[in-house]
């Protein structure tokens, strides 16, 4: 980024995924990298704080309830089943079979789940990795929670793409089918002050003169995405969309390189901050269904957002 009170320039915002050359040459990093990601998915607790966003859940939910046409009498693959709460839904909407592949041990937990809600004769658990997971059997729909953090970061797309192309019918349907990643910059003063500026102040609060490591924190600041919350006046201009998917075409050699270019006009005089990033899936239906959540900041260092110039990115 620039501070010259001029437009701001950057490359553009890409989402790298590794090839199969990197896959290849990790090796045992690789398998000791899935082994850790399928332990902390084992945890209870991470399902506890995906369940707790009853947004995300109920647009499931809903998607699902209010489309029990795509379900009624279909064979249903969920990839990435968790605790299960999905293949229950599907079972609920009407579905004759549903197939809930989940690798981690948070398997016997949905298996639990399932059994409670008298759902066995209809879903059956599948403790495998769709790599090598069969199923006996094409199915009419695909369901997945697969979004991470600005949607790609831990995704699981590539794993439910695989089960798109193996198992899913001609016709068949993807919940959700749509994916886009929006942008917009921010004025995150508060942030700023509270993360970076505060190490200037330690003087006054302590009688020790600290500021020489705000410039240490800001670096640190600048490397990471923060997950945050933000009010309407934060954002600085019209979000602008980086890419979108279609879940019944896009391919996984499609991901490796996810890119776009895009423009801002700031709505006003303020400092920007960063970028704020987050996602929106759209479900099938008439009316569709659509889930907007998760915005995370890419910090840069502050520039000014002039009313009505544009920057690119």
């Amino acid at each position: 980024m620039a501070d010259d009170g001029g437009d701001v320039v950057a490359e553009p915002l890409a989402k790298k995924c590794p090839n199969e050359t990197d896959l290849k040459q990790s090796g045992k990093c690789k398998e000791e990298a899935d082994k850790s990601y399928f332990n902390s998915y084992g945890d209870l607790y991470v399902h506890e704080e995906m369940l707790r966003d009853v947004e995300r859940t109920s647009a499931y939910l809903n998607a699902i309830m209010r489309n029990k046409e795509s379900f009624r009498d279909k064979v249903v693959a969920d990839v990435g089943a968790g605790t299960g709460i999905l293949s229950c839904f599907c079972a609920k909407a009407g579905a004759k079979r549903v197939y809930a592949i989940e690798a981690s041990a948070v398997a016997e937990h949905a298996r639990a789940v399932i059994s409670s809600n008298n759902l066995s004769d209809c879903v059956t658990l599948i403790n495998e990795r769709v790599e090598s997971c069969e199923l006996p059997e094409k199915v009419d729909v695909i369901v997945s929670e697969w979004m991470g953090y600005s949607l790609m970061y831990e995704s699981m797309l590539p794993c439910v793409l695989e089960a798109r192309d193996r198992w899913l019918k001609p016709g068949g349907q993807m919940f959700p089918s749509h994916a886009s990643l929006f942008a917009a910059p921010v004025c995150q003063s508060n942030f700023w002050r509270d993360r970076v500026e505060v190490w200037s102040d330690m003087k006054g609060e302590y009688g020790v003169d600290m500021s020489c490591l705000q410039s240490v924190v800001q670096r640190t600041t600048l490397r990471t995405v923060q997950v945050v919350a933000l009010h309407g006046e934060d954002v600085l201009s019209d979000s602008s969309c980086v890419f979108s998917l279609d879940l019944k075409s896009v391919s996984v050699k499609d991901l490796q390189v996810l890119e776009g270019a895009f423009s801002f006009k700031s709505h006003r005089l303020s400092t920007m901050h960063g970028i704020a990033v987050w996602f929106v899936v759209t479900f099938p239906g008439t009316p569709p269904v659509r889930l907007s959540v998760t915005v995370c900041v890419v910090y840069g260092l502050p520039c000014a957002a002039q009313t009505g110039r544009h920057s690119l990115w």
